[in-house]
This record gives C-alpha cells, sequence and structure tokens, in this order.
C-alpha cells in the first residue's frame, strides 16, 4: 500500500469518527414571525430620515447636528463598530496562509548520551536554528468559513447599534426640546396671566382707595397675581432643566445651554400617524435588524462549535538552518527544509467541546429571546403612540372648549364686576381655573409632540433594512 493511499485512509478514518462524535444539540427557539403578530396590511408611512425638520426650528436642528457628532454614547457605538471590524478582519486573516521566521541562537551543552555525535557530544557548544515556516489551514469542514461569518454578522450589528443610536439620540433631543418648548410656552401664558392681573390688582387698588371695593376684593387679587407668579417661576425652573440636558445631549457643557434662543417649533408638526401597527414595522427598525444580525452570529458561532468536533488538516513547511557550532549556521549543508499535512483531531477531551456546542446553542438562544423581546416590544411601541396620539388630540379638543367656555365666563364675570354687580373675590375660581386651563392646553399639546417623536421612533425613523445591505 502507497503512501498517499495512508494518508487517504488515515483522512476517511478521522472524518468518519469526527462526524460520529458530533453530538445532538438543537436550538430550543425560533425568531417569531410577523403573521403571529396580527400586524396591519397597510405599509409604514414614510418617514424623512431627517423628520426632526417637521418642526421647522433651526435651532432644533442644529441642536440634533451637534448631538450626533459630540455625544459620548455615539463615540462608544462607533468605537464598537471599529472593534468588530478589527474582529472580522482578524477572523478573515486566519482563513489564509501565514509565514513566519523563528531563530535562536544558544551556548548549550550537548549531552554525552544522545543523538549527537563526538566530538560535540559532552561539550558546550553553539546551536542555532533559523527556519521560515508556513502554515496553512485548509479549512475543510468549514470551521473558518463559519467564523468569518460569524464576525461579519457582528460587525453588521454593530453598524446598525450605530444607526440605531442615533436614531434614539435624535430622538431623545427633539423630545427634550419639546419639554425646552413646554416650559417657554407655559412661561409665555404666566407672563400674559400676569400682566393681566397687575392691572386688574391696580383697579382693585384704586377702588378701596376711593372707598368703591374693599380690602378682600384686594386680597383676592393679590392671590391669584401670586398664583400666575408661581407658575411663572415654575416654568422658568423647567427651562434651565431642559436646556442643561439639551447641553448634555450635545456633549457640551452650561455655556451651550446660555446659546438657546427661544423655541420657534410648532407642537403639531405633521409627523406620520398611521392608523394601526404596520406589516412592514419589522422591515423598518434598526435595533431589530441588530437583534437580527446577532442570531446570524450566534447561529454562525453554533457552527463553528460543532465543527470543531471534525478534523482540523493544516499544510505545513519549513525551510531554513541547523548547526552546531556558529561558524556552520550558515554552511548550505545545515540547509533544512520539509514539507507534509498535519493532522489534529480531537478523540478524548472530558466533555470539553460538548460543553462548548451546548453553550453556543443557548447563545443561539439568548439571541433568538432577544430578537423576539424586541419584535413585541416595537409593536407594543407602535401601537401605545398611535392610541396616545389620538387620545391625546380628543383631550386638546375637549380643553378647548373648557377653555372657550371659561374665557366666556370670565368675560361675562368682569362685566359684572365692572358695574358693580358682583366682587371681585367671585372672580378667584373663575380665575385660577382658566390658568390651569391654559397650562393644560399647553401640557396636552407639548404632550402630543413628544408622543408624534416617540411614534416616528416607534416606527424607525426613517430606516429600512435595504440601505444597510
Amino acid at each position: 500500500m502507497g503512501e498517499t493511499e495512508q494518508v487517504r485512509r488515515i483522512f476517511v478514518t478521522a472524518l468518519l469518527l469526527g462526524g460520529c462524535a458530533v453530538p445532538a444539540s438543537r436550538p430550543a427557539l425560533e425568531p417569531v414571525a410577523p403573521a403571529q403578530l396580527g400586524l396591519a396590511v397597510a405599509p409604514t408611512p414614510l418617514i424623512d430620515g431627517e423628520w426632526w425638520k417637521s418642526f421647522n426650528d433651526p435651532q432644533l436642528d442644529r441642536v440634533v447636528a451637534d448631538a450626533l457628532t459630540g455625544n459620548p454614547t455615539l463615540d462608544a457605538a462607533l468605537a464598537r463598530v471599529r472593534q468588530a471590524e478589527a474582529v472580522l478582519s482578524s477572523r478573515s486573516a486566519d482563513n489564509g496562509p501565514s509565514v513566519t521566521l523563528d531563530a535562536q541562537a544558544q551556548e548549550a551543552r550537548l549531552s554525552g548520551r544522545y543523538t549527537i555525535p563526538p566530538p560535540y557530544a559532552g561539550t558546550v557548544r553553539f546551536v542555532g536554528t533559523a527556519a521560515a515556516n508556513l502554515n496553512w489551514n485548509l479549512d475543510l469542514f468549514g470551521r473558518q468559513r463559519a467564523a468569518i461569518e460569524g464576525a461579519r454578522a457582528g460587525a453588521r450589528a454593530a453598524v446598525l447599534d450605530v444607526t440605531a443610536a442615533r436614531l434614539a439620540l435624535a430622538g431623545s433631543v427633539a423630545q427634550t426640546y419639546v419639554e425646552l418648548a413646554r416650559a417657554e410656552t407655559v412661561a409665555a401664558i404666566a407672563r400674559r396671566t400676569i400682566a393681566t392681573r397687575e392691572r386688574s390688582l391696580r383697579l382693585v387698588q384704586a377702588r378701596e382707595r376711593n372707598k368703591l371695593g374693599t380690602r378682600l376684593d384686594t386680597t383676592a387679587a393679590q392671590t391669584i397675581l401670586a398664583q400666575a407668579r408661581t407658575a411663572l417661576t415654575r416654568a422658568e425652573g423647567q427651562r434651565a432643566v431642559a436646556a442643561n440636558a439639551l447641553a448634555a445631549l450635545a456633549g457640551r457643557g452650561p455655556d451651550y445651554a446660555a446659546t438657546l434662543a427661544p423655541v420657534t417649533m410648532r407642537f403639531d408638526a405633521g409627523l406620520p400617524v398611521p392608523a394601526g401597527v404596520p406589516a412592514d414595522l419589522l422591515s423598518r427598525r434598526a435595533d431589530i435588524a441588530a437583534a437580527l444580525a446577532r442570531i446570524d452570529a450566534a447561529a454562525a458561532g453554533r457552527q463553528v462549535a460543532r465543527r470543531a468536533f471534525y478534523p482540523n488538516i493544516n499544510l505545513a513547511a519549513l525551510a531554513g538552518f541547523q548547526a552546531v557550532g556558529i561558524g556552520n549556521l550558515f554552511n548550505l549543508d545545515s540547509g533544512t527544509v520539509g514539507a507534509g499535512p498535519a493532522l489534529h483531531l480531537p478523540i478524548f477531551d472530558n466533555g470539553r467541546l460538548k460543553a462548548d456546542l451546548a453553550g453556543a446553542t443557548a447563545a443561539l438562544d439568548l439571541a433568538t429571546a432577544d430578537y423576539n423581546d424586541r419584535v413585541v416590544g416595537a409593536v407594543r411601541e407602535v401601537a401605545d403612540a398611535v392610541a396616545l396620539v389620538g387620545n391625546l388630540g380628543e383631550q386638546r379638543q375637549r380643553q378647548r372648549d373648557v377653555l372657550t367656555g371659561l374665557a366666556e365666563t370670565n368675560r361675562l364675570n368682569n362685566i359684572r364686576v365692572a358695574s358693580g354687580l358682583e366682587s371681585r373675590l367671585g372672580l378667584i375660581d373663575t380665575d385660577v381655573r382658566q390658568l390651569d386651563a391654559e397650562l393644560a392646553d399647553a401640557n396636552l399639546a407639548a404632550d402630543q409632540a413628544r408622543q408624534r417623536v416617540a411614534l416616528v421612533l416607534a416606527l424607525g425613523g426613517g430606516f429600512t433594512s435595504g440601505a444597510q445591505q
């Protein structure tokens, strides 16, 4: 039997032994299917990638741009992309040949009872080696290819994480900017109310001086004025907090907050509002696409663990010099060369490879569970945002009716007070309720704007999976 035939039989036997040794270890979970979620047939409304510009506030556009270039959280996500790309490059490099140069020189006493013949045996001599080594993993069973696919999927997930982080950051800026606008709107309402009530107080004080009113009327006017001033103070504090939050999102300090001018945004921005949860929602979410890529990475990792049971066959070669005595090292007769296949086959490892496969299968189940959780959460986010936007719209309509009624009541009461038919004291309750109603209307408008932003985020903020292919 020739040597080539012997080698072939050894490889075939190794393959059979390895194939028989792979234990059964199957994933317990499957990715949730869109049909299980009862999604609507209608597609996702078209969302512009720069959706925040719908608020028509150049200052908001500037803050979003600053945040997308200077936020530490986004910097960390970009660093993870670079890290994942380096891992991919490393895995790809493992799939080709590698050449190394090894050299060693030492003074050594050679054994007098071993393979070294006299006159070198039992003497101290210079021993030197210098060799170039070639090693090439043939990857006959695809283990290295699976590792590369896993690294590629991990890099894809990291890129998608950056997209999701950008969207979340833009959403945080927009929602915080809404809080800034809310505070300024409330402050404006409070200032108008203060101006009106200061005029009213001066009128009441004049009536008291002329004996046409009582001290009780003056106290009542002072009380409702103080209530408006309290609302203004509270709004100014809320604006300062919102401005500082925007500075932090932009990766800046308190000096950045001082540059924020009064907002010009429209609460009723024309952001899209679907009637229900769209059928193509899953393809519109960067975080879901990232979770799906992590399933691919985990599945590839499981294949790496499975293929570790198969033989690992390398081509190895060396060429160099070996000599005893420094003068002999570079003599042509000291040259040595060698080449041939190398086989590594796991026979007994006390269960390590089996444990690695079980762990890789569990990692795949974890990735699948995370994906399913994100899918269910995304569906709920859209459903909640759609419901809340609609509900807040109805609340605002009812609140407008309340405002209209209170304004008319206040007008009639002021006529009665001016004509002496009513005391200023009788206006306290209506006046306080009108301020509260105006503040409630402003808060509902801001809440609805925040929910519209939340809906845009839930719908993917303009992301499409095709853009990442």
